[in-house]
């Protein structure tokens, strides 16, 4: 699936930062993937990873696909060039990436709803899906949320290494959908999100992906 000559896209897996590392796959041997010294992308640097840290990785397979999976840095190695050593799970652990501006993943997350006046009570919930350009809250069929209103949103992001990010996102509710035994799909879409809770999002819903896909469901 992966090739040599292969561009590779890293991000930590676990850290703050939002700094991303653009390399090229040199050689493979088994499960070990061998890459040129990773490029800082903002500052254009070479990047010195330690051995063992944890890294997301991404590439675009030959029919356009795009593909994520989870990394280690291994060690170094001088052949042709000095090279580093990173893991690789195998074709069948990669994830998908869909094709479009965010990625939507089918998860529940816990959800608090506040109107930005006094147009409804507030209340809890979870959602039916999220990414990290809007989310599809289940509510209430006596919810007093309408199409165009504006809320504010408060999220709970629970990552599968035991952290939790909480977030206030100012939301648009873009259409209200009847469900089943008197319930509603209230699709909501973020409104002047910041790039640190649009990329936080973006690993929450990547990570959400990496479990799904080790438990064997359909992402």
């Amino acid at each position: 699936m992966i090739n040599i000559g292969e561009t590779l896209l890293l991000e930590l897996t676990y850290s703050e930062k939002t700094e991303k590392y653009k390399c090229k796959l040199a050689e493979r041997e088994g499960n070990n993937l061998y890459i040129d010294y990773p490029i800082n992308q903002e500052t254009n640097k070479t990047a010195f990873l330690l051995d063992g840290t944890q890294l997301k990785a991404t590439f675009l397979a030959e029919d356009g696909t795009v593909y994520l999976f989870e990394s280690e840095v291994k060690g170094r190695v001088k052949l042709k060039i000095p090279m580093m050593i990173l893991s690789y799970p195998g074709d069948e652990h990669l994830v998908k990436i869909q094709r479009r501006q965010f990625v939507r993943v089918e998860t529940p997350v816990d959800v608090a709803i506040h109107p930005e006046s006094n147009d409804f009570i507030p209340f809890v919930s979870v959602t039916d899906d999220i990414s990290a350009g809007g989310a599809a809250i289940i509510a209430q069929m006596s919810s007093s949320l309408k199409a165009n209103m504006q809320i504010h949103t408060y999220f709970v992001l629970a990552m599968q290494n035991g952290d939790n990010y909480y977030l206030r996102l100012r939301s648009k509710v873009i259409r209200v959908s009847e469900l089943q035994n008197g319930k509603s799909l209230i699709s909501v879409q973020f409104m002047e999100t910041s790039p640190q809770d649009r990329q936080l999002l973006l690993r929450f819903c990547f990570d959400r992906q990496l479990a799904m896909k080790k438990k064997g469901l359909e992402i």
